[in-house]
């Protein structure tokens, strides 16, 4: 086929009725020469928008992850900061000879388990609430 035919330009001269195969032809021959250039770019416009929109989500949610790892990390921090003077003691106590059954290690003790536990169990409690 000549680009002629392409264009609708029969060589014998004669014009014809358009068909959609003509529509069709000029359709490849302006792709083919240059002219959907404008439909290109906006084609390529528009997967642009979309790429950086995931890329503005993929950042963010890399900024909350960071943000929750620096929290959890400051949070185990300030537990083994405040809970460590209580643990020395009960080490200490225990150490040294006391019994275990004196009032002064027993709330130590305690102090020791239940308080990390109870911290544990909210922390837990909000990373579940957090998932659903």
């Amino acid at each position: 086929m000549r680009t002629a035919e392409l264009a609708g330009n029969p060589a014998s001269g004669a014009p014809s009725a358009p068909t959609a195969g003509d529509d069709a032809n000029r359709d490849l021959l302006s792709a083919l020469s240059g002219r959907q250039a404008g439909r290109d770019r906006a084609v390529a416009e528009s997967t642009r928008r979309v790429v950086m929109a995931s890329l503005g989500v993929i950042k963010d949610q890399q900024a909350g992850h960071r943000r929750t790892r620096s929290l959890a990390l400051a949070a185990m921090l300030i537990t083994l900061l405040a809970f460590g003077p209580f643990a020395w003691r009960v080490a200490d106590d225990l150490i040294g000879g006391e019994h275990i059954s004196d009032i002064a290690t027993q709330t130590s003790l305690w102090a020791c388990i239940l308080c990390p536990a109870i911290l544990a169990a909210f922390l837990f409690a909000g990373w579940s609430r957090r998932k659903e």
